[in-house]
């Protein structure tokens, strides 16, 4: 394949991710939730880095639209800051993908990071960051720590 002809696939996915994000916004706005173009750029622009520092690929749109709907009734994302938390969030969800080692499904794991997110970490980004593998684990399988359970392979 030349490069005018990646160039134009390239395009292409921009501008099916922008529609896809747009879609996001019609759902997140009753939550008072919205990106603007600049920032639906910025998180595309940003996934792609997350995914090279990862040392992950993707297909597709990726896990973007999926975290924007698990995350969206949130009472901890702020309009203000609502692009930067997404960046946050997609980041780690891409590095706790990495660290769990593929034992939870997608779903599993934004499960358990909003479940952290909200709970524990009361909308601390920086309590996400730091949350242990076994934190994430218990947490996709509704234990709180320190209950029973096969998910100690998983300790720090």
């Amino acid at each position: 394949m030349d490069n005018h002809a990646m160039q134009v696939i390239q395009a292409a996915q921009r501008q099916q991710m922008i529609q896809t994000l747009q879609q996001c916004n019609g759902m997140t706005q009753r939550y008072g939730l919205t990106l603007t173009l600049p920032q639906m750029f910025a998180l595309m622009a940003e996934r792609q880095n997350a995914l090279v520092e990862s040392g992950r690929m993707e297909l597709g749109e990726g896990i973007l639209p999926t975290l924007i709907f698990a995350f969206c009734d949130s009472p901890y994302l702020i309009k203000e800051e609502y692009a930067q938390q997404l960046m946050t969030l997609q980041n780690l969800f891409y590095l706790f993908k990495n660290d769990t080692d593929g034992i939870l499904a997608d779903d599993e794991l934004l499960l358990a990071m909003k479940r952290l997110y909200n709970d524990k970490g009361h909308g601390s980004l920086e309590y996400l960051e730091n949350t242990t593998v076994s934190d994430i684990v218990r947490a996709a399988l509704g234990r709180e720590e320190g209950e029973d359970g096969d998910d100690d392979a998983w300790d720090d």
